[in-house]
Parts: structure tokens; sequence; C-alpha cells
């Protein structure tokens, strides 16, 4: 993202979680609040002429694939929680209102966020006059400049309750360095863990013209100053995180995640071929040694 301004591709996810709550059914991830953290001329355009919205093709596949990725990772914690305290870590929080709507007295949730995102979520919070939680904490953070495990301990995380990270629509804006730093921070956390990220593959493995349409979304990406940097294979994708100790892994395709949360409708919300979701779950440490 270009230096001192917001994430557009924060907005982008926005906005289509708030498309889904109008133009969906049935509904993957309920989020009444989404439409609220909006900017006022976005949220009365949607509102206004919600059809309008998927003129573009690749509207209905990108949705698919926010909504999805939210809902699993509001299900994980969600688990979590029932079990005892944890905490619920949005690695990229962007305008997600997760910490604003939970029922789970007993989770506390660390947004995570370059600081211009976060400060833009802010505002729009007061004026939408979304009150912040006592459980809630913001953790500005550049992936690409600082120190997750830094930023995290000075917000008073506690490496001694379960957590779930929920890392979406992040992975594939960072260099494949910065993604393996942040999959050993996660893996070295003492208490149980469990990521939720999702990740695009490279062009090179589709065929002609799916690759053209890709590489050319690819470069009006670049153009918006936000491109993306990492592409994943999901076998050695599973190696690393089976290496860095994580022994439960299920990693989703379009098919997957189609078949799994998107069957039987007649709204044509399918995910798209390029992304794929992952949750990896790890046991406390001194559990996995002791196994």
């Amino acid at each position: 993202m270009l230096e001192g301004r917001p994430s557009r591709t924060a907005e982008r996810v926005a906005l289509e979680r708030a498309a889904h709550q109008m133009l969906d059914s049935p509904i993957v991830l309920v989020d009444p609040l989404a439409i609220r953290m909006l900017s006022p001329g976005r949220a009365a355009g949607l509102q206004a002429r919600p059809r309008r919205h998927d003129r573009s093709p690749i509207s209905k596949p990108t949705r698919a694939l926010v909504v999805v990725r939210s809902r699993m990772a509001e299900d994980e914690i969600a688990r979590a929680a029932a079990r005892g305290p944890a905490q619920y870590l949005l690695l990229g929080a962007g305008f997600d209102t997760f910490g604003y709507r939970h029922p789970h007295a007993n989770v506390r949730v660390f947004e995570v966020d370059h600081p211009a995102t976060q400060r833009l979520k802010r505002e729009r919070l007061a004026a939408a006059r979304i009150a912040t939680p006592a459980g809630i904490t913001f953790v500005p953070c550049d992936f690409a400049r600082d120190r997750l495990p830094e930023a995290l301990n000075a917000a008073g995380f506690d490496h001694a309750i379960p957590v779930v990270f929920a890392w979406l629509g992040v992975v594939m804006y960072l260099e494949r360095g910065d993604v393996t730093e942040t999959l050993r921070f996660i893996a070295s956390v003492q208490a149980p863990a469990s990521l939720i990220f999702d990740y695009a593959l490279p062009p090179r493995d589709f065929p002609w013209l799916i690759r053209m349409l890709y590489r050319g979304a690819l470069k009006r990406l670049e153009r918006l100053g936000e491109p993306w940097r990492s592409f994943l294979e999901p076998g050695p994708l599973r190696d690393e995180l089976r290496d860095l100790g994580f022994v439960e892994i299920e990693d989703l395709g379009a098919d997957d995640i189609n078949r799994r949360f998107l069957a039987h409708r007649s709204d044509g919300l399918k995910a798209p071929a390029i992304s794929r979701i992952a949750i990896a779950r790890r046991p406390s440490l001194s559990r996995a040694r002791l196994d």
C-alpha cells in the first residue's frame, strides 16, 4: 500500500461484506455492521442500487472468498471460546467488525493493521457511533517494516492463553520472507494456536485464458499501489506448516469451499479458482514436545 494511505483493498473487502448482506441468500456471514463501516458515498450507492455492484465479473468470486474465510475464522474462535478464555488476533484487520458484534465474553480481540488503515477505521467507528468494547486492543503494525512479536507484546498479548490467528487477505501482499517470519512467530506461541489464512496460487498454474485474466488483475493491483508479492503452492506450504509444528492442516481449494459452504445456491456465489484457504492447528508447545 502507498505510504501514509489506508488500504484500498481493505475498502473493497468491507464493501463485499456489506453487499453480501443485501445480495446473497442464504447468508454465509451475518454482519449487520458491515454497511456502517463504509464511507458515506459507498454506503449510499450500495443501498440505492445494490444490484449494480455485481457488474464486474470478479465481484461474486471475490465476495465468496471474503465471506467464507471470515466465516471459517469466526467458527474457529467460537470453538476456542467454548473451551475457555481465548484470544483472537486479526492480522490485517481492515474494517472487520467481529470485535463489535461477537457474543463471547471470554474472548480478547487484537486488531493488528497498518496505522493509516487503523486510523480511518477508528474514525468510521466514531462516525457510526459504534462503541469499542473493552475487550478490543488496537495494534498498529506495518507487516513489511515492523516486528509483529514486539508489537503484540507491547499490546499485552498473552502467550499462555489459547489463540486464533485470522490472517485474511494479507499473505499475497507480503514478500515471501515476511510470510515465513510471521508463520514462525505464530508457531512459536506457547499456548494452543490455530491459524486461518488465504493465499494465491501462481498464475503459471492455470490455462492460458485464465492466466491472462489473472495477470491483468495483478497489473491493476500494482497500479493501485498494492501489488501481490507472494504466490504459494499447496504441497510445499503443507510441508512448511508441518515442519513448524502444526499437526492438523486443512487446505481448501475452490471446489472444497463451494462444496462445504456454497452448495445448492441459486445466486451464483462461488469461490475463485486462484485462491485457497488454509487452517493450521497446533497444541500447546509443552504438549507437542510430550507427543
